[in-house]
């Protein structure tokens, strides 16, 4: 098991933001186990923390910007970069202003401030996200293929094509993650921008404060006013920028991405499909693991047979507040036959009835040795939003709501992987079982 990691002490750096050119200061601060990589805005009335998560994505162009409401911390790509490359699990940035430095442009005045820090482990097992399936996204003509590693590493393939800046040309590298590869082949990259572009932010009041000597600028020739640090600068800065990027996960990689002129865009979208993915796997593990109500069980509680028994298995159950269930989708459905013929589409109608008859499994949570039922009053909100075909994997997710002595309501949606494909919230009346004897 590899084990977690921090600092040893605070370290500090200051600089100008690169699209702002803000003056501030950041400060790295050791982190307990299980912290992550958590952004503090100190120069605020209220400090605000902003942690290292896809979730607190901003939109922006060119860039990865962190935000918390109304409080952003803009490129934080290069620091992230560094935290990857020098595999930091746990750290606190304290800064005072809004964007963090850009320095020279490369991660190394971060990965100075971190070595000096010291990095040391901590008592707690790091925990790897693993890639262990194909995983492929695409974005124009830019796209990122996630592949496991049979060696359990992190490398990256990039492939640079800027053919139509002959001074950049196509790169390619081949990059090992490890921290000694880090510092010697990534960290010291700096960004790099056409000299076109260069002059269009600047007209636009982006970046005015900067020179040739601050940012890679390529004419016709190559660098402007400036030379390389390698002859493959421009791609090796862009594994630093995927580094920086896939540190939104919030846990360590493990796999081997194939990236080909990616950028910020591409791999955001990368690290959501990457957490899109790790959560079907996680249902699907849960739907593997032992039931807790199965078919038989499941027939004692509810009075519905064949062919109108909706519900194959119960995986989860909170007390009387929340509970999990599974509809399998067969071809032998007997609605198939004739919804449609030639294109098999589950009747949403009967995606609600499995609903409401999970909603009813938990009812009978709380109205076990009660003497009542749960009878089917209303539906609310009903909405389809994916169609069910068959091969699906219906995951029925009911949630108590409100209930009082004679109704109660749920709220409800049936998935499929991570998709929506019908919610409502549906209202039952309690009812005593026997009649007669009331």
């Amino acid at each position: 098991m590899e084990a977690q990691k921090t600092i040893a002490k605070p370290s500090s750096l200051k600089g100008r933001g690169l699209f702002s050119g803000e003056e501030v200061k950041l400060t790295f601060k050791p982190a307990e186990p299980g912290t992550g990589v958590v952004f503090v805005r100190a120069d605020l009335p209220e400090p605000s923390r902003i942690p290292a998560r896809i979730s607190a994505l901003a939109p922006r162009s060119r860039r990865t910007t962190l935000h918390n409401g109304t409080t952003a911390i803009e490129t934080v790509e290069h620091c992230l970069a560094s935290i990857c490359g020098l595999q930091i699990d746990n750290i606190e940035i304290e800064i005072k202003g809004g964007e963090l430095p850009n320095a020279d442009g490369s991660c190394e005045p971060f990965t100075q401030a971190l070595m000096e820090a010291g990095v040391v482990e901590q008592n707690r097992p790091r925990k790897l996200f693993v890639i262990t399936e194909p995983i492929m996204v695409q974005r124009g003509d830019a796209s990122i293929y996630a592949l496991p590693d049979r060696n359990n590493e992190l490398n990256i393939i990039y492939d640079l094509d800027y053919r139509d800046i002959p001074a950049i040309g196509r790169q390619m590298f081949h990059f090992q993650a490890e921290p000694d590869n880090f510092r010697r082949q990534i960290s010291a990259a700096r960004t790099f921008i056409p000299e076109r572009e260069a002059r269009q932010f600047q007209s636009e009041g982006i970046g005015t404060h900067l020179t040739a000597r601050d940012v890679l600028v390529f004419g016709e020739e190559g660098p402007l006013e400036n030379k390389l640090r390698f002859k493959d600068e421009c791609v090796r800065h862009k594994i630093s920028d995927l580094l920086g990027d896939i540190m939104l996960l919030g846990q360590m990689l493990r796999g081997r991405l194939v990236a080909y002129r990616s950028g910020h865009e591409c791999n955001h979208l990368l690290v959501r499909k990457l957490l899109e993915w790790a959560e079907i796997q996680g249902r699907r593990r849960q739907t593997d693991s032992a039931a807790i109500l199965d078919i038989r069980k499941i027939q004692k509680v509810l009075p519905h047979r064949y062919p109108f028994l909706l519900v194959d298995r119960v995986i989860k159950i909170e007390g009387d507040r929340k509970a999990i269930g599974i509809k399998n989708v067969t071809m032998n459905e007997h609605f198939f036959q004739g919804h449609f013929p030639g294109i098999p589409i589950m009747p949403g109608v009967l995606i609600v009835e499995a609903l409401a008859q999970m909603s009813g499994l938990l009812f009978a949570q709380r109205l076990e040795h009660t003497g009542q039922l749960a009878m089917l009053l209303s539906m609310d909100k009903v909405k389809m939003r994916r169609a069910v075909v068959p091969g699906d994997q219906l995951i029925l997710e009911v949630e108590a709501v409100r209930v009082k002595s004679r109704t109660g309501d749920c709220r409800c949606r049936a998935l499929v992987g991570t998709q929506v494909a019908a919610e409502a919230q549906i209202r039952f009346m309690l009812v005593d079982a026997d009649p007669v004897s009331s």
